[in-house]
């Protein structure tokens, strides 16, 4: 990947402070006030106090207004309404500009100054619109942060001491605040009563923050010649070597996992874990330093503001993306190079507008432009499929069947024909749209799982099926802590489609999104910890995750979570050493997963036994799955086999399975289920109870109308409470169930020496003790 730069305009001022005979001559200020009020436009202003805005349609800046003599502009930021940066308010959008007197101006669309406030005793470093639009944060060189409203009124001052405060930002929840002052970085919680964190951070003074709406991590330039990214604790996570001169400004990319780094002369472009992809030298003729980087609202171009007045425009070309036998590149802004590696052939697509964001999988190209979509198949390259209307494509997710599109007023899941076929609704979604990230979505096979932005702790699962009642009433799933990362299974079939997420604490969960029976499924099973990343296959369900310093490989993940020793069994864990730091999973394609290092691509094989067996597991070729499970004699093959053959009621297959494994345990049991009778409702309970699913196994035994027969299993797990529940709910057909529960009970507690404790027991225990009594 590579940056394409274009100086838009030298800045050349009139100095108003020179004599009137020298008026004639020119000087350039620092451009230090550059942002983007729409993906097209860019207003920026420096101390000639004339705000300028410069069109990329006509490629010439225009003064839109002017502000006052005594108003020397220090920052510049604009509230988008309706747009990402707000949260999807209504209104016209609104311009933030501070000052090097404490004061800050607010400014319509117009130009037209709304509030002029009088905010701080010094210059104010940093004026910046929270990522919710709900206020503004100012911060000063007489060491005060304060919070106010959107009108301009405070709200609170959240910091206060005597030390400069260089640069401030808000976190992407807008619950805290990253500052720096002198070496030293802080973070700010907004919560009442919450602890400062504070660290060094630099060996001179820290010039420039970031804070990463797409990974949750804080980037840092600073006068030492390094930048450096951090957790949002103040761990190190990166430390860059020395540049030549200092780093001026530091930015991450809205939309994708790109980090853009300023210094003298010099524009890096990076990953988010610190490598470099390419840098843009400017010798001839020399701009300075870097003074302000802001990147457009798609992602897709960044405004640079540099010391010596001029304006820089640059956007990022050469993204590759590679599936199978397919390579797409971004060759400029409206072309993208589509190679066929097998066959050397090579197609180069242009379009009319912009791209703005692309997708490869599965055989199919989509291209998202400034209004329309644009479907290939790699058999008829020559005839897209053209969707309109389609504004500012923020994320591209392609699966099997479907395609996602996330833009700016909507989630879209279409058909590789160009058929819209769902418009996923939540409660609150449109309120959210504008802060979901490609983090925040998975597309699987027949399922849609979409983080809920204002409770981090759920998950909405969309069905994808046609005519499935989950397409517009979404099950929702609730884990213990914050979700950080999802990912929905890209294969299987309509019964096995699981959903994988990592939460807060970096340990990963799997879940169904159906059983076999089709319902609804709240189960959670804990299968890894410390994880960063994870990925799905995409032709089978093998799940890959990456820890710290290793990898680790979940053949079966699904059926198997329920069991800690399948998933013991089935789960290879391989060193990284030899790989490096900052590991990154780029592609899972049939048995070869693709790390990413350094800017390294580095692929690795899986099982292959494995993903044969799988693929056959698909299609339900029984006998050929035990072949290959003989041929290769490994515990992960047989293992896996056993874990889908229970789940499928192959109670022969799954026999053998379990015994190659050495469960011995398993196969007595299995030879208990054959005594029962085959396919009844109390043998696929106590086969779906052999794999640890105990609810699925009581929903099977309640739907087959087995009452007491889910009551025992209740009582023979101590599941005391929901025993009695049942027992409850259906005394009036089974009137003796209740003694039962009760004299179970009273069986339990006397073995264990101990008087009822329930609430919910206590008051039959009374009852009882009241019938002897009168007795």
């Amino acid at each position: 990947m590579k940056l394409r730069t274009r100086v838009c305009k030298k800045h050349s001022i009139k100095n108003s402070e020179a004599p009137e005979e020298d008026s004639r001559k020119s000087t350039n200020y620092p451009l230090s006030c550059v942002d983007w009020s729409s993906n097209e436009d860019i207003y920026f202003v420096s101390d000639d106090h004339q705000i300028f805005k410069w069109s990329d349609v006509s490629r010439d800046s225009v003064e839109v207004a002017k502000l006052p003599d005594d108003f020397v502009p220090t920052d510049l930021h604009w509230l988008l309404l309706g747009g990402r940066s707000s949260g999807g308010g209504k209104g016209s959008d609104t311009l933030l500009i501070s000052s090097n007197d404490g004061r800050f101006v607010i400014l319509n669309k117009s130009a037209r100054v709304e509030r002029s406030i009088s905010a701080h005793g010094a210059a104010i470093s940093s004026g910046r619109w929270s990522p919710d639009g709900a206020g503004l944060l100012t911060a000063g060189e007489d060491g005060v942060i304060k919070i106010w409203s959107r009108s301009g009124m405070l709200r609170s001052t959240v910091v206060q001491n005597e030390e400069a405060i260089r640069c401030a930002r808000w976190a992407p929840n807008s619950t805290s605040i990253v500052f720096c002052q002198g070496g030293h970085i802080s973070i700010k919680p907004l919560a009442a009563n919450s602890k400062l964190i504070r660290w060094r951070a630099h060996d001179g003074l820290v010039l420039s923050l970031s804070w990463s709406t797409q990974s949750n991590i804080i980037a840092s330039g600073g006068e030492d010649f390094r930048f450096k990214i951090w957790d949002a604790q103040g761990a190190n996570l990166f430390t860059s070597a020395a540049e030549e001169y200092a780093i001026t400004s530091v930015a991450f990319n809205p939309e994708k996992d790109y980090l853009l780094v300023g210094t003298f002369n010099l524009l890096k472009l990076c990953h988010s874990n610190g490598w470099s992809y390419n840098s843009a030298r400017f010798t001839t003729p020399s701009v300075g330093s870097f003074f302000s980087l802001s990147w457009s609202a798609d992602g897709t171009q960044v405004a640079c503001g540099t010391s010596t007045g001029q304006l820089i425009v640059a956007y990022a070309i050469e993204q590759q993306l590679i599936s199978r036998n397919l390579k797409a590149t971004s060759k400029s802004r409206k072309s993208i190079a589509l190679k066929d590696i097998a066959t050397g052939t090579q197609d180069v697509l242009d379009f009319p507008q912009r791209v703005v964001n692309f997708g490869l999988g599965y055989g199919h190209l989509v291209v998202a432009t400034t209004h329309q979509v644009h479907i290939y198949n790699e058999k008829y390259i020559n005839t897209p499929i053209i969707i309109d209307g389609r504004n500012d494509t923020r994320v591209i997710e392609v699966s099997k069947k479907y395609f996602m599109i996330l833009d700016a007023s909507s989630i879209w899941v279409y058909t590789y024909t160009g058929r819209l076929h769902l418009n996923p609704r939540y409660p609150g979604s449109q309120a959210q749209i504008p802060l979901l990230t490609w983090r925040s979505l998975s597309l699987g096979l027949d399922v849609l799982a979409i983080r809920d932005n204002s409770d981090p702790t759920l998950l909405h699962l969309f069905d994808l099926i046609p005519g499935a009642s989950r397409q517009y009433d979404p099950h929702s799933l609730r884990a213990k802590q914050q979700l950080a990362e999802i990912a929905a299974c890209r294969a299987g079939t309509a019964e096995d489609q699981f959903v994988a997420f990592i939460d807060a604490n970096r340990e990963l969960f799997v879940s169904e999104t159906r059983n076999l029976s089709g319902e609804r499924t709240d189960e959670i099973y804990k299968i890894g910890t410390q994880l960063i990343a994870i990925m799905w296959a995409s032709e089978t369900n093998i799940l890959v995750g990456v820890h710290d310093s290793c990898y680790s490989i979940w053949y079966c993940p699904g059926e198997g979570a329920a069991d800690p020793t399948i998933i013991a069994l089935t789960t290879i864990t391989l060193d990284t050493a030899e790989f490096g730091k900052h590991i990154t999973i780029e592609s899972f394609e049939d048995a070869v997963v693709t790390f990413r290092c350094a800017g390294a691509l580095l692929p690795v094989n899986v099982n292959m036994y494995c993903e044969v067996l799988h693929r056959a597991l698909l299609e339900g070729q029984w006998q050929q799955a035990l072949k290959i499970c003989r041929m290769g004699q490994h515990a992960s093959l047989w293992a896996t086999l056993a874990a889908v053959a229970t789940r499928k009621h192959q109670l022969q297959i799954s026999e053998e399975a379990y015994s190659a494994a050495l469960q011995i345990d398993k196969v007595s049991y299995l030879q208990h289920l054959k005594t029962l009778t085959p396919s009844s409702a109390e043998q696929m309970a106590e086969n779906s109870l052999m794999l640890g699913r105990m609810l699925e196994a009581e929903t099977i035994l309640l739907h087959g109308k087995k009452i007491e027969q889910a009551v025992g299993l209740s009582l023979r797990m101590h599941n005391w409470r929901r025993a009695l529940e049942i027992a409850q709910k259906h005394k009036a057909d089974h009137p003796d169930l209740m003694p039962r529960v009760i004299q179970e009970r009273r069986k339990y507690l006397k073995a264990l020496q101990r008087e009822e404790w329930d609430p919910l027991y206590l008051p039959h225990v009374i009852k009882e003790e009241a019938d002897n009594t009168s007795e």
